[in-house]
């Protein structure tokens, strides 16, 4: 079995929504690393030298390949990516190798089996 990893930067305000949509799409499961900080096309706004940019929050997900497409796709209509710039990006890389996994690997057989 193959996996890809889904990275997520997200505002800390959509995270459980982009999560739950994920999970519907066949993600296991997600680690959330909170309190990132970043800047997109315009430079993040200060008031007397403070920043006032807004939380970020990085998502990754370890999903089998074939379902990696579908699961960007819902991550970015539940985010409203497109709809609200800087409110998040998502993409995905190739995972070489991962352990820790083995009890997932049945679960996740079915559910590929069904989607192809």
């Amino acid at each position: 079995m193959h996996f890809k990893l889904i990275i997520a930067l997200t505002e800390d305000t959509i995270t459980d929504t982009i999560v739950d949509a994920a999970r519907e799409k066949g993600a296991t499961g997600s680690t959330v690393i909170t309190s990132a900080r970043g800047e997109g096309l315009q430079a993040s706004k200060t008031f007397l030298g403070l920043s006032l940019e807004t939380q970020r929050d990085v998502t990754l997900l370890l999903v089998e390949e074939h379902l990696t497409r579908d699961i960007l796709e819902t991550i970015a209509e539940a985010g409203e990516f497109d709809a609200n710039p800087g409110s998040g990006i998502a993409f995905s890389i190739d995972v070489e190798d991962a352990v820790g996994v083995s009890h997932q690997v049945s679960e996740l057989s079915e559910l590929v089996e069904e989607e192809l």
